[in-house]
């Protein structure tokens, strides 16, 4: 059970969020569109975190690796367990978003 906590917030085993670029990962940002425009990732793709599950359309590719992002990583942990639901084979848990982009 604590793994599991652990790896909602991102804190589980060490991921190469920077290599997972490389291989061509998307980076989802489910924050507001208001919290999105003061301030992302470059090249990041946002839907927030409400509208996920009516905007799957923009994410076509189920095997292609996805990392989520939010302000703190609670909302981007919520995504990763709908795109895992929807069948998304490798969502990761980014945190959040600056943390992230200090990471890549």
């Amino acid at each position: 059970m604590l793994e599991s906590i652990k790896n909602m917030f991102g804190l589980g085993t060490k991921t190469d969020y920077r290599e997972l670029i490389k291989q061509d990962a998307i980076i989802l940002d489910v924050r507001s569109k208001a919290e999105f425009s003061g301030g992302h990732i470059k090249n990041s793709i946002n839907i927030p975190i409400e509208q996920l599950s009516n905007n799957l359309a923009k994410l076509k590719d189920k095997d292609k690796c996805i990392i989520c992002c939010c302000a703190s990583g609670m909302r981007s942990g919520t995504a990763k367990r709908i795109l895992e639901s929807k069948g998304y084979k490798v969502v990761f848990n980014g945190g959040g978003w600056n943390s992230l982009q200090n990471k890549l």
